[in-house]
């Protein structure tokens, strides 16, 4: 394969078998974060094809700085955000006993839990729980990041953050078998 700056060059000249080769490059792991930020596999899918959109568009404000792959993820967080942005106005608080978050049956010990069974934990948490816990936890991004960026306080971003690790927490600790 190219180099890198050899494929964003052909990428930007509109090549389509560059254009191809980038998506399938990254494809695999911007998909697992759009999972993280969506509900299900069908927004995380929306989320992965506006994101490569925009990728393809703005590619040629990339300035070969840092790592492309840091360039490439950050615009897929922000396409994430704003995908929810436009879906709802305001992150709104949901109690836990109202978000409906379901336990995956085949799973009865922590130690057993898949990777796969913690990602539709984190999809059933409310939204603004969901979004502010991957910007943190997953990504890395500080509560004054996290404000800046979904327009909140940064205690409502630590809020939210503490309410869905308590939620997690809560349904983790269902998945343990009871002791008679």
């Amino acid at each position: 394969m190219d180099s890198e700056r050899q494929l964003i060059e052909r990428v930007l000249q509109k090549d389509p078998k560059a254009q191809e080769a980038m998506y399938r490059h990254f494809a695999p792991k911007m998909y697992g974060l759009c999972l993280r930020f969506a509900r299900n596999s069908m927004e995380a899918e929306d989320i992965l094809q506006e994101g490569f959109i925009k990728v393809f568009t703005y590619l040629k404000d990339y300035r070969y700085e840092g790592s492309f792959e840091g360039w490439v993820r950050k615009t897929f967080v922000n396409t994430a955000i704003n995908f929810y942005r436009r879906k709802s106005k305001e992150l709104v608080e949901v109690s836990i006993e109202q978000s409906e978050i379901s336990i995956p049956s085949q799973s009865t010990i922590i130690e057993n839990m898949s990777a796969d069974e913690l990602l539709i934990l984190i999809q059933k948490l409310p939204e603004g729980y969901r979004l502010v816990f991957n910007l943190s936890i997953i990504e890395g991004y500080t509560h004054k990041e996290i404000a800046s960026l979904l327009g909140i306080s940064e205690n409502t971003s630590k809020s939210q953050l503490s309410r869905a690790r308590n939620a997690l927490q809560l349904k983790i600790q269902q998945l343990k078998p009871k002791n008679k």
